[in-house]
């Protein structure tokens, strides 16, 4: 399914309508805004509006993205923080019938990486026994490596889930420019599929909740997280084609992030559908 992030400006059911101009088959919204700890909570009209809206569009799913602030590996002030605000975020989404919440993985911050992921472990285990009522999936989000950022390498998800004892509402989003950042390969058929292996050694492919598509304008292994328009970056187009044919992914959004200004969405969306088939 191919889609894009969109925004809730105006409310959250301006989101799929934004969704459906775009011919989205799926969208991503941000169910609040990102950039602040707390926000009101939903009101029930603003829900129903939202399911109602969303139910009779040819949207087929919808994946919320969580807060950049949140740091699961973190400890303190901002540990005790971002499990409240992962819990709002989860909750939100049950709220809203929304089945997969995509959340950054967070940052160490110099402790270490075994350390980093007790932490995480140890949050995501109390968000969701908070949030047991929910059926919400959260997808931890690969990242491109920098500094003390976890992800980067896909047995850290491997070793996380080890620590959650392979808990069903745990999987994945892998982000195409993140990947490749960190030093993975994914336009190469071979690299394709021997990638592929190492996610189902480590995560497995059916706990692969979203794909987010964006090019990179840096090297691969460069570490460096700026995405680019389709095509107009260093991973090579093949990699989106690999990935939108294959019947693995059918039913599994494949959400744009690239930038707005230049072709914007419209035009990568166009890309990604000649890259299908149609």
């Amino acid at each position: 399914m191919i889609g894009a992030h969109v925004s809730i400006r105006g409310g959250l059911h301006r989101a799929i309508e934004r969704g459906e101009s775009l011919s989205c088959e799926a969208i991503q919204i941000f169910t609040k805004n990102q950039l602040q700890w707390k926000s009101p909570p939903l009101k029930l009209e603003h829900s129903i509006v939202f399911y109602k809206k969303w139910q009779e569009s040819y949207v087929k799913d919808i994946v919320a993205h969580a807060s950049y602030l949140i740091n699961l590996a973190s400890e303190g002030d901002l540990r005790f923080k971002s499990i409240s605000a992962a819990v709002d975020e989860v909750s939100r989404c049950r709220e809203l019938g929304i089945g997969c919440l995509v959340l950054h993985p967070g940052s160490h911050g110099g402790v270490g990486l075994e350390k980093g992921l007790m932490r995480m472990a140890d949050a995501l285990k109390e968000i969701l026994a908070r949030t047991d009522d929910a059926k919400t999936k959260i997808l931890l989000e690969t990242t491109a490596g920098e500094g003390f950022s976890l992800g980067g390498d896909l047995s850290h998800f491997g070793a996380l889930l080890e620590l959650l004892d392979g808990n069903s509402r745990i999987g994945v989003c892998l982000d195409t420019c993140h990947l490749f950042a960190s030093g993975y390969e994914l336009a190469p058929r071979e690299s394709y599929e021997r990638f592929l292996s190492i996610v189902d050694k480590y995560v497995g492919i059916d706990r692969v909740g979203c794909w987010h598509l964006n090019d990179s304008h840096y090297d691969r292994g460069s570490k460096k997280d700026r995405h680019a328009h389709i095509g107009e970056g260093r991973i090579g187009i093949d990699a989106f084609a690999h990935i939108l044919t294959d019947e693995r992914w059918k039913h599994v959004p494949c959400i744009l992030e690239t930038p707005k200004d230049g072709h914007g969405d419209e035009g990568n969306l166009s890309i990604l559908r000649k890259l299908r088939g149609y």
